[in-house]
């Protein structure tokens, strides 16, 4: 019989006018791809059965869901074999549902108890994360909740990836995030159904793997000296300062690493950015520079050593780059992705590609010679030559090579995959030329992008609002679908120090991110969606996880009047909420002015303090904006 058939014939038996569980009243992240709604709720009993295939690939699945279950509500929960009195059946189809894929599952649930059915293990691991979704939020206590009705509404849910890229890069290179850290994030993620973590691994500040040959890596390139402040104009380090601010994961670490994502049905595709981005590999070993100056060079600890003031690609203060006329530079690129083809089982070694400075290379005689010896006409076609170089000792090992999309610029084999960051455009065009694409580009995707206004938040150079990256829809018009592997969301850590703020600047736009990769774009609905939000910022508050708030902040626009007064405009991303302002230095609340329309500074006004209620209640930041700066902006 049709599925939905199947759905509409349950709607019907168990909805009721009087039925209590509304849409709002469920709120999945991703939202699934069918749910009908029926009346009542299931009640777990105090003793919980789970029944699974006694299979290798389903015991983390059976681990995480007895201790998510256990932990808060203090039942008894265990497993068998029989299925006999069950409270949750996870079952793996006979014969393959062709709509679920290896990734889709079916989860219903009735009076009687729970049944999560899927094609393949990775399936019923997504049917439990929505199953705990479905729980009151205080699920996500690591401690004993009392007084709680531990019970799910009645449901069927279809459910099925859009996408099988859904990725999430978090930047370990430019500050150090322990074995620890990574698998507290990789939790959080896994809980929305994304399966890739890209782990950028290398970069100018760091060298965060250990490659058996080259010990310098990590003894030199894995340490720098610690600043705090606006990341890119520190002052550059002394020569006695402790260089001791960083870290690296051993190879006996990256498995554990592999091992415990892979639990979670997460690949961990690692990153080696090169030709561009290499300080720490330089500084550890010079002789893969073209420059003799490399002998002095440090791992950089965020002083400033690129000029992008005339644009991309930026002008080198130093030269971070490997050399491509250098063939130790090619030896060592063989002993590290050999090792990296090794410890990663993903099919995929990234190799960077982005942003690598050319000023150096301009004017280098080894670079001159390459160039006439292999007729190579320009100097951008010298980053190709690298690429096409390092792809084949990709493939020598058995992998794919994938790069951000400034390769395409230097020519590159169609086998190349590309990763689209400065928009769609660089993703569309490989797509057309028929390279594998994952998009992740930095109008939508890029979480170290401020949130809110540049008042309450680390100082980058652009912003991104929580509604700008629902609007991600990373397969575009007029593209054969079938090179468009996924999207993905950069972490990037220049201004991230820990993993508390790592969080914050993940969460909530990964949620969007989830929703953009999984989810029917039919299902897409700004309001709807962020009522969902706010209920996972409840959970998050339960599981100590921490978010960003900033969707909550007025968007602040100003100009100048006629009269040359200063003229403030305020907005906001959701609907619903006041806005209360002062000028007189005093903190405003719900008695204070209203903002009804544009706002005109007094002249001697020195700051605007702003806060947001809603129905009555402060949920805002309190945001304390120099009237100084804010006639800058005018200016500018």
């Amino acid at each position: 019989m049709n599925k939905q058939i199947l759905f509409l014939l349950f709607f019907l038996l168990s909805f009721s006018a009087n039925s209590q569980v509304t849409t709002n009243s469920i709120s999945i992240i991703p939202q699934p791809a069918h749910i009908l709604k029926g009346s009542g709720h299931f009640i777990f009993p105090k003793e919980i059965l789970i029944h699974a295939p006694d299979s290798p690939e389903l015991f983390r699945t059976i681990s995480i869901l007895s201790e998510r279950l256990s932990l808060p509500t203090g039942n008894q929960v265990s497993s068998a074999i029989s299925s006999n009195g069950a409270t949750i059946q996870l079952l793996l189809n006979d014969n393959d549902d062709s709509q679920l894929g290896k990734e889709g599952y079916t989860l219903s649930v009735t009076l009687a108890g729970i049944k999560i059915k899927a094609n393949k293990p990775a399936g019923l691991f997504y049917g439990v994360q929505t199953l705990l979704q479905l729980l009151p939020n205080q699920i996500e206590s690591k401690t004993l909740v009392k007084n709680i009705n531990w019970m799910v509404p009645i449901v069927e849910i279809q459910d099925f990836p859009k996408l099988g890229w859904r990725g999430l890069m978090f930047d370990v290179a430019r500050h150090f995030f322990t074995k620890d850290e990574v698998k507290q994030y990789i939790d959080a993620m896994s809980k929305y159904k994304y399966n890739v973590l890209h782990l950028h691994l290398t970069d100018d500040e760091g060298w965060r793997i250990e490659i058996k040959g080259y010990p310098k890596l990590t003894e030199i390139g894995a340490w720098n000296v610690k600043r705090e402040g606006e990341f890119g104009d520190f002052i550059p380090p002394s020569a006695n300062e402790p260089r001791n601010y960083g870290g690296f994961y051993t190879q006996e670490d990256i498995k554990e690493l592999v091992r415990y994502a892979k639990d979670r049905f997460i690949e961990i595709l690692p990153e080696i950015d090169v030709p561009g981005h290499s300080l720490a590999a330089i500084a550890s070993y010079p002789e893969l520079s073209c420059t003799p100056a490399a002998v002095n060079y440090k791992v950089r600890s965020g002083e400033k050593i690129m000029d992008w003031s005339g644009g991309a690609p930026p002008k080198a203060l130093l030269d971070n780059t490997l050399c491509p006329a250098n063939e130790l530079a090619y030896s060592f690129m063989d002993t590290v992705i050999s090792q990296l083809a090794t410890l990663f089982p993903f099919e995929y070694i990234h190799l960077g590609g982005d942003e690598a400075p050319i000023n150096f290379w301009q004017k280098n005689e080894q670079i001159k010679a390459l160039m006439a010896r292999e007729g190579i006409k320009n100097i951008a076609e010298v980053q190709g030559y690298f690429t096409r170089r390092v792809e084949k000792i990709v493939e020598s090992k058995g992998k794919k090579m994938m790069a951000w999309d400034e390769v395409l610029e230097g020519g590159v084999s169609p086998t190349t995959a590309v990763m689209s960051w400065r928009g769609m455009k660089y993703g569309l065009e490989a797509a057309l030329n028929k390279h594998e694409v994952v998009m992740s580009p930095t109008a939508y995707a890029y979480l170290d992008y401020m949130q809110s206004d540049v008042i309450s938040e680390p100082r980058v150079y652009a912003s991104l609002r929580l509604n700008k990256s629902y609007e991600f829809e990373p397969v575009p018009e007029g593209v054969d679908p079938q090179y468009i592997k996924g999207g993905q969301a950069n972490l990037w850590t220049e201004q991230v120090y820990t993993i508390r703020q790592a969080e914050y600047m993940t969460w909530p736009r990964a949620f969007a991110i989830a929703e953009s990769v999984w989810s029917p774009k039919d299902k897409k609905n700004w309001p709807e969606f962020f009522s969902r939000v706010e209920e996972h910022f409840k959970r998050f508050d339960f599981s100590e996880t921490k978010y960003s708030p900033a969707v909550y902040d007025p968007i602040v626009k100003v100009g100048k009047a006629f009269d040359n007064k200063l003229t403030i405009d305020l907005s906001l991303e959701i609907e619903g909420l006041d806005i209360y302002y002062s000028f007189d230095n005093s903190f405003p609340d719900r008695f204070y002015p209203k903002y009804m329309g544009t706002l005109t500074a007094p002249i001697d006004a020195k700051q605007l303090k702003l806060i947001t209620y809603k129905d009555k209640v402060p949920i805002g930041r309190m945001l304390t904006m120099p009237i100084a700066d804010l006639k800058r902006r005018a200016r500018l």
